[in-house]
């Protein structure tokens, strides 16, 4: 949850609060990691405020305030994997950063994006994921699943808003809810980070929750604006981007 999640960052005069207008009105059952997947967008999109606020790299930042050495290893060899150059946010070239720690297993993603601003599509041709989830059995198996949780993640990202009205669902098929296809899933590499100390924790969950916050991230890096809502529908891009030159 949020809480586990900000405890892996020493910051000074940290407090979280939660607020919310009681249960969500219909069932969340089949959804993976409803929670952790708000909380960890608010957590890592904060961090990323303030290491663009002190000037930082958000890599660097964000190794400068880890409690958790799983977590670091994590980190850095999804950095190595993608083969990160320091730079302060924005730097323009469309990356971001997100970590999270969900079913015990510590997630650390990167991403690249592409915005286009007229038609308010972000494109997303890569990501990284390392993840530190204990002993891997099966480790092709174990990819196959960070790769299906990146999949699923990046849907409700950029596209997957269910409407309602009152006690109606409004999307009732596929024609209006829009899931990541082939055509457009991101190439992924999978990091599996080696720890055999531990037993097997989550494997297919975990990569879901920082997806939200790793593209929203790059595309602060790209385009120096924030996007606190999801999905990043093509109205709601266009309607941050509209006041701005970039």
């Amino acid at each position: 949850g949020a809480r586990g999640s900000a405890l892996l960052y020493d910051v000074p005069g940290a407090r979280i609060d939660t607020a919310g207008r009681g249960p969500h009105p219909f069932g969340t059952g089949p959804w993976r990691a409803p929670g952790a997947n708000m909380n960890i967008f608010a957590i890592e999109s904060q961090i990323d405020l303030m290491a663009s606020a002190a000037g930082a790299d958000p890599v660097e930042f964000r190794l400068r305030h880890l409690r958790d050495e799983r977590m670091r290893r994590a980190l850095r060899a999804a950095a190595d994997a993608f083969g990160w150059q320091p730079a302060a946010a924005p730097s323009r070239r469309g990356f971001g950063v997100a970590c999270g720690l969900d079913a015990g297993t510590c997630v650390a993603s990167i991403a690249q994006v592409r915005v286009d601003a007229d038609r308010g599509v972000v494109v997303v041709p890569r990501i990284v994921c390392a993840q530190d989830m204990g002993i891997v059995v099966n480790p092709l198996g174990a990819k196959m699943q960070i790769e299906g949780g990146l999949a699923m993640g990046l849907g409700y990202v950029l596209s997957e808003e269910l409407r309602f009205r009152g006690g109606e669902i409004l999307d009732r098929n596929f024609d209006t809810y829009d899931i990541t296809r082939f055509a457009t899933a991101p190439r992924v590499e999978a990091v599996l980070v080696y720890n055999r100390e531990l037993a097997p924790r989550g494997g297919g969950e975990p990569s879901i929750t920082t997806t939200g916050a790793v593209v929203a991230n790059a595309f602060f890096d790209a385009t120096g604006v924030r996007l606190y809502r999801l999905p990043m529908t093509p109205e709601r891009i266009r309607r941050a981007l509209a006041p701005r030159q970039w």
